[in-house]
């Protein structure tokens, strides 16, 4: 018996051999190396007037590659679990030679269904097999505690997931590609994410679109080739106060772009005071065609060599002078003929043209808080610099609007819009989030909406009462004080601003003429609740019903006796705010847990030294893989098929007016064939007749008694011979 157990054992060892050994030949022929997560260091050549970028270098002596673990000689030594004809089939554990081991499902033979491999060297891998391959979704653990938890396909990353390194503060979210980094994703240089990139890879090279942010404080966004800046971007120097937006070749300002110095001055002034530079740039420095507009007013615009005024130019000077001539060595050329301008002096408009005197009073008593609140609305999701002249966009306006509740006043956001906008505003930029408004455009608004929300007919058009009553009714009480989830902190709003474009164009995609003039494009609740159902976003979670609460949280009560209002529109902050919110409840702590993090000692240890740190880490990963998991990937489904189904119509209607022309044809053939059996079958029945008839006159002929009719004169021409009858001869001679 011991010896017939042996070899069967032994039988069965060599039947899962071959299947084992062969799939880890395969998987070790396909495995790719994945390159480590150090950011490439690049060096720009920069003027002495131009900032040096200050790029940290966040890793350091980190390895040159991390390798997914290859099964390979997978020779069982031994073996304890069930088998079934020989086989290894269900759950069990294998030792192999080399000292590996597996633990988990088997299926005639083969390790298929979930379990856990541990490589010789301590790498672990957790998750499903199929056939002897890593597929579908499973962890690596490598030995010095660095992990990976995604998707997996022939044993290799690919598909989303998340990757951190335990020796060193690098960690990445996103999608990979055959082991690598590929597609949309965010790389963390170190633990306090002040050091990162998000945007495109491709083969584990930044490449596309990106945005990039140092420790400095110091950020990037636009286009990247081979890992460094290149194409059409933005880099802003915190740490010097500049910036530059224009073209760049291999990490360097090369071509047409913007470049800005901010200076120094008061905070509560409203113009800007900075010096900037528009033209051509050549390896960094300032070369070619530019102009050049100082702080104090002066403007040159000429010829420019290395970074310095060489060639023909015009200057004026802050006084209105102008010298116009050659410059050599950014110094002018002879004895300057200066040219004196004449400076006309205009008077500002009116805040309100035609305003009553007290209308005017009323807005200057409050000029200053409100000159406050306009500049603090306006720096939200802006980068902290000296110069604080940023123009207020419709995106912040409304958010200024939400926390005064005006919205509450029997007016919504987009009624605003459409009162607010002029009758020349083209129907898509009504409710456009990126129109600017200037403080006196502000102020104007403002005074619109006091006259509109406090207004009382009884009582007479009193301007400057209404808008003294919302003021210090709504805004002074209530305004910078945010409410909405979008701009509560300015480090989350640095991060969803940079989904806030393709947000736009699935808004405007999913808009629907407005059944009130001037019949712009809106969407309603009910319409963003049918969107997420198209979908498939609605969850055991995210419910219809939870859905409605994040819709109608922050807006008045749109209750009536019998149900809810949902024929209430949403302007485009509203809807980005109900997607983070959805963005929250979608994904839960279950699935962050399952993407971030399973060393849950260190993460403890994470926690207490950072916790605001982590609580914004899980936020953002709530948010990334909402965004780029499920929302977008379910939008460009929706519009692929859209699309199809655009094209099917399309062939249908072609198909249609084929077929029409088809069925015309053959009517005609048809028509053409029974006229022509129409005429054979009168020409048969004529024929009959003809028949018929001359069969009667043959039967009338044949009949006992008939006459025979003479035929006509002129046919008898021809008359028939006598006939001649022979007599016997022996007659003749009797009758003689």
């Amino acid at each position: 018996m011991a010896k017939d157990k042996k070899k069967d054992v032994k039988k069965s060892e060599r039947s899962v051999r071959p299947s084992i050994a062969e799939q880890g030949a395969r998987t070790e022929s396909s495995s790719i190396k994945l390159t480590d997560l150090q950011e490439a260091q690049t060096s720009a050549a920069v003027s002495d007037k131009d900032p040096e970028e200050v790029e940290e270098h966040p890793v350091q002596n980190i390895p040159q590659y991390y390798d997914e673990p290859v099964l390979t000689q997978l020779i069982v030594k031994s073996y304890e679990g069930e088998k079934v004809h020989g086989l290894y089939e269900g759950e069990g554990v294998a030792y192999f030679e080399g000292g590996n081991t597996y633990k988990g499902m088997f299926s005639e033979g083969f390790m298929h269904g979930q379990g856990t491999y541990t490589w010789a060297d301590g790498v672990k891998y957790e998750g499903t097999f199929v056939k002897n391959v890593q597929m579908f979704n499973g962890c690596y653990t490598w030995s010095d505690g660095s992990y990976y938890e995604g998707s997996i396909e022939n044993g290799l990353r690919h598909g989303f997931g998340f990757f951190r390194s335990s020796t060193h503060p690098v960690s990445y979210i996103g999608y990979w590609y055959k082991g690598k980094r590929h597609g949309k994703g965010t790389v963390f240089y170190d633990r306090e994410h002040t050091s990162w990139y998000s945007g495109d890879w491709v083969n584990n090279v930044k490449e596309g679109w990106g945005m990039r942010c140092y420790k400095s404080g110091n950020t990037y966004e636009g286009q990247w080739e081979k890992n460094v800046r290149h194409g059409r971007g933005r880099m802003r120097w915190l740490t010097d106060n500049q910036e530059y937006i224009g073209q760049w070749v291999y990490g360097i300002q090369h071509g047409y772009g913007t470049h800005i110095w901010f200076l120094k001055r008061m905070p509560a002034s409203q113009y800007p005071l900075r010096n900037k530079y528009i033209g051509n740039f050549v390896n960094g420095e300032r070369h070619g065609r530019g102009r050049f507009i100082y702080a104090s007013g002066a403007v040159y615009d000429g010829e420019w060599v290395c970074n310095k005024k060489h060639g023909k130019g015009k200057f004026v000077f802050k006084n209105g002078n102008v010298y116009e001539g050659e410059f050599i060595d950014d110094n002018m050329v002879g004895y300057p003929a200066f040219q004196v301008g004449e400076m006309n002096a205009q008077e500002l408009n009116a805040i309100c043209t035609g305003s009553h005197f007290g209308t005017e009073f009323a807005v200057l008593r409050h000029i200053t808080e409100l000159r406050r609140i306009y500049s603090f609305y306006s720096s939200l999701g802006c980068d902290d610099a000296y110069d604080n002249t940023f123009l207020m966009t419709r995106l912040q306006f409304w958010r200024f609007l939400k926390d005064c509740q005006l919205h509450h006043s029997n007016i919504t956001l987009a009624e605003m819009d459409r009162m607010l906008s002029g009758d020349k505003t083209p129907l898509e930029e009504i409710h456009s989030p990126y129109e600017t408004l200037l403080f006196r455009t502000f102020l104007s608004r403002l005074i619109h909406l006091a006259f509109r929300i406090y207004h009382k007919e009884d009582k007479g058009p009193y301007l400057s009462k209404c808008f003294v009553e919302m003021v210090s009714r709504n805004v002074i009480p209530t305004a910078c004080h945010i409410q909405g989830i979008l701009f509560s902190e300015q480090r989350r709003t640095f991060f969803v601003l940079s989904y806030i474009d393709k947000c736009w164009e699935i808004y405007r995609t999913f808009c629907r003429p407005n059944t009130r003039p001037p019949f712009e494009p809106t969407m309603k609740m009910r319409q963003f609740l049918w969107m997420l159902n198209d979908f498939k976003l609605l969850s055991k979670q995210l419910t219809a019903s939870r859905l409605v609460e994040i819709l109608v949280k922050d807006g008045p009560s749109l209750h009536d006796s019998s149900s809810i209002n949902l024929e209430q529109e949403l302007v485009f902050l509203e809807f980005v705010e109900a997607l983070l919110d959805c963005a929250l409840v979608y994904v839960t702590n279950d699935v962050i847990k399952e993407q971030v993090d399973h060393d849950n000692q260190k993460k403890n240890k994470l926690e207490a030294k950072t916790g605001k740190d982590e609580e914004f880490g899980q936020w953002m990963y709530q948010v990334q893989i909402f965004f780029i998991k499920n929302f977008f990937p379910a939008y460009h489904h929706e519009k692929a098929l859209r699309e199809k189904i655009k094209e099917n119509r399309i062939q249908d209607a072609e198909l249609a007016e084929l077929r029409k022309m088809k069925d015309e044809e053959l009517a005609k053939l048809i028509a053409e064939r029974e006229a022509e059996e129409a005429k054979r079958q009168e020409k048969a029945i004529v024929e009959k007749e003809s028949s018929e008839s001359k069969n009667t006159a043959n039967k009338e002929l044949e009949e006992p008694g008939a006459q025979l009719i003479p035929p006509p004169k002129e046919e008898a021409s021809v008359v028939p011979p006598p006939v001649v009858t022979k007599v016997p001869a022996g007659a003749k001679r009797k009758k003689k």
